[in-house]
């Protein structure tokens, strides 16, 4: 468990070594997939187009929704962006930085799936095919402009009888699947370019605003995780301190109808009500939950947080709960009041 919980550290004090991580392994599960996939196209000129078209960019997508679920960044981008300003004003600054860390990183998978496709061509030949001018090939010369289209839609089936040997087949495969790799290249070359250049001229521009940008997302991000782990200790601290309560409530009450066990398993007598226990806020109760002590107090903190988030401002938190630093310290909503109880 210890190992557990020091992996889980590590991984959310590295989120964006295992953001790229993730990302390199849907790249990697990308090339796999394709590779493996038997490409059949149906050689019917309505359905060519829409065959070929839905496995170049279907794919894409859904590796495209999958970055956006295994990138954390996103859901706390969109809380970002849809939160009401309340004691915090929203910078679109950082919302904009998430995103664009947030794009790179999904869009790396369905770019690969969609350049795989464009260089192997197989997919671009049978969208494609039917519109192909048949005024470049010599050998539809002879052809009615229905046999044309036909024999079109039969292009990417090479073992079909119609176009078996046809030098027109080959031509016309070897022209769209050119055309398909000059544009995969094309596309590759581009994106390269554009790395470089974003590379290169980056630090050209004043890089006090991307530090700044980048400071605060990452805040938010962590501001997230710790506010996660605070409502889960102080649940369990809550539903552990109501649990002891709800029992101390219930010995007191049989204490207070005078009833105790016989130890010979007689029918209980009658006694004298003792003392009663020591309260169980005293020695290792925690020290929080004397803030917060019914569940109006909690859906009120936790609406508070939702509603304004708090101010950036470590002087009030000082003030609060002394000049000590730690994210396990007990957060009380403003305006509750303190209560010594915790009632039940």
């Amino acid at each position: 468990m210890d190992r557990f919980r020091m992996l889980s550290q590590h991984l959310q004090s590295s989120s964006e070594s295992v953001m790229n991580g993730i990302c390199l392994l849907l790249a990697a599960i990308t090339v796999k997939m394709y590779s493996s996939f038997d490409f059949n196209c149906p050689c019917l000129a309505r359905y060519n187009a829409l065959y070929g078209l839905g496995l170049l960019l279907t794919p894409p997508l859904a590796l495209f929704l999958c970055g956006l679920l295994v990138n954390r960044q996103s859901v706390v981008m969109v809380e970002e962006w849809r939160r009401p300003a309340g004691r915090r004003k929203k910078d679109l600054g950082i919302i904009r930085y998430m995103c664009s860390s947030v794009l790179q990183r999904a869009l790396a998978a369905p770019l690969l799936w969609i350049l795989l496709a464009l260089l192997d061509g197989k997919c671009f030949v049978c969208a494609f095919s039917n519109s192909v001018d048949p005024e470049k090939f010599l050998d539809f010369a002879n052809m009615t402009p229905s046999q044309v289209q036909l024999f079109l839609a039969k292009v990417p089936c090479k073992e079909d009888v119609m176009v078996k040997d046809s030098p027109a087949r080959k031509a016309v495969s070897r022209y769209l699947r050119c055309l398909s790799q000059a544009i995969g290249w094309s596309i590759t070359l581009l994106l390269i370019v554009a790395a470089f250049l974003a590379r290169c001229l980056r630090p050209c521009f004043d890089q006090t605003v991307f530090l700044q940008r980048r400071y605060w997302s990452n805040y938010v991000d962590l501001e997230q995780k710790l506010f996660d782990e605070t409502c889960c200790e102080h649940a369990r601290d809550f539903a552990h301190r109501c649990v002891l309560h709800f029992f101390a409530s219930m010995q007191r009450e049989l204490q207070a109808l005078g009833l105790r066990r016989d130890p010979r398993g007689g029918i209980p007598e009658s006694q004298e009500p003792p003392d009663p226990p020591e309260d169980l806020d005293s020695g290792s109760g925690k020290a929080y939950l004397r803030a917060i002590s019914s569940r109006e107090q909690v859906d009120h903190l936790l609406s508070t947080w939702y509603s304004s988030k708090p101010a950036l401002d470590l002087t009030a938190s000082s003030r609060l709960w002394g000049p000590g630093l730690n994210h396990r310290a007990p957060i009380a909503a403003p305006g509750t009041k303190l209560c010594r109880q915790v009632d039940v």
